[in-house]
């Protein structure tokens, strides 16, 4: 059975949930809803909390593809579709998405192929261009950005064509 808490004690849960890290309004709702928080205090809460700066969404993509592409090495197009999953407004993933680094975007996609690449078992090219490629994909990496990335690493042959 599920303990109910008043207006406020969520009102102070939610801004220490808020304060401690980036969250989106998804996140602090479902954290409302687990709480046990009125549904009418919701969104009165949610509006609080942006008002006072404790939850932006602007804020919370930045630090999402900042901390999903350093350091979990993943690419533009899963990191579109997770903040897609949080519900966020398409217009600002598409926006944050477009200012990640170039160079630091491909030189990540370079590193993370170089140590597949020591660890592929292949019987020739083909078949290793193509792990590298699904392995890549699989990370959210975009084809275009991946044939480049091989092309430097002199994994160049008649099939990437």
């Amino acid at each position: 059975m599920k303990k109910e808490c008043s207006a406020n004690e969520a009102r102070y849960k939610a801004e220490a949930y808020c304060a401690a890290a980036e969250r989106c309004i998804t996140d602090v709702r479902k954290k409302l809803q687990q709480w046990g928080a009125p549904q009418d205090c919701m969104d009165e809460i949610i509006r609080g909390l942006v008002a006072d700066n404790y939850l932006s969404e602007q804020r919370y993509v930045d630090a999402f593809i900042r901390e999903k592409h350093r350091f979990n090495g993943w690419g533009k197009a899963k990191i579109a579709q997770m903040l897609r999953m949080k519900q966020l407004p398409s217009s600002l993933i598409e926006e944050a998405v477009l200012h990640l680094d170039k160079e630091e975007y491909h030189s990540a996609l370079s590193v993370l192929l170089r140590k597949k690449k020591d660890g592929i078992k292949a019987r020739n090219a083909y078949e290793r261009n193509g792990k590298l490629i699904r392995f890549a994909l699989g990370r959210g990496y975009e084809m275009n950005d991946i044939l480049n990335c091989l092309k430097e690493m002199g994994c160049d042959d008649e099939y990437m064509e």
